[in-house]
C-alpha cells in the first residue's frame, strides 16, 4: 500500500458530514479518530499507515466513540511565556513612545516595572512575535577610511588635469 496519509485524509473526509470535518481539523489525534471511524480500516492497519502505536489509536478511537472528541493536554505543556498579550502592548507602548530605542533600553525599561525580568533574546523574540522585525542597524559611514584617504589622494593626484 503505497499511500500517503495525507492523500487519505483527504479521501476520508469527502465520506464524512460537515460537523465531523471541523472536529476531525481541530487537532492531530481528532483527526486519527475520525479515520479510524470512517475510513474502515482495522486499528491496526490505522496504525501502521499513520505511524502511530496501536495504543494511541485505540485510546483515540475509544474516547471519540463515547465522548464524539477527543482532549489534548499539550496547551499545558512547555514553560509558560514571560510577556503575555499585557506585557506586549506594554512594550508596544515603549516602542511608541521613541521609536529608535535599542533592543538593550527597551529591555531595561521592560524589566524596570516588572517584578520577573526578562533577557534581551526574550525581548527580540516578543518583538518579532509583534511584527517589529528589527531594532536601528548601527551607524556606519558610506564610505570606509582607507578608501576615502585613497579617493582624496586620487583626486588630488589628477586635480590638475584638464578636461578634453
Amino acid at each position: 500500500m503505497a499511500v500517503s496519509s495525507m492523500h487519505l485524509g483527504v479521501w476520508s473526509w469527502s465520506r464524512q458530514s460537515p460537523e465531523l470535518q471541523t472536529e476531525c481539523q481541530n487537532g492531530k489525534e481528532a483527526w486519527h479518530g475520525c479515520w479510524c471511524q470512517t475510513g474502515g480500516l482495522s486499528i491496526s492497519q490505522s496504525a501502521q499507515l499513520l505511524g502511530f502505536s496501536r495504543t494511541t489509536i485505540s485510546r483515540v478511537y475509544k474516547e471519540w466513540c463515547e465522548k464524539g472528541k477527543t482532549s489534548s493536554m499539550r496547551q499545558s505543556c512547555g514553560r509558560k511565556c514571560l510577556v503575555d498579550a499585557r506585557g506586549q502592548r506594554r512594550m508596544g507602548r515603549l516602542i511608541q513612545a521613541d521609536g529608535k530605542t535599542t533592543l538593550t533600553e527597551i529591555t531595561t525599561r521592560y524589566n524596570r516595572g516588572m517584578q520577573q525580568s526578562i533577557w534581551e533574546a526574550t525581548t527580540r523574540t516578543t518583538l518579532r512575535r509583534m511584527g517589529y522585525n528589527s531594532r536601528r542597524p548601527h551607524r556606519v559611514p558610506l564610505i570606509s577610511t582607507t578608501n576615502r584617504k585613497k579617493r582624496l589622494q586620487f583626486a588630488r593626484a589628477h586635480q590638475n588635469l584638464s578636461h578634453r
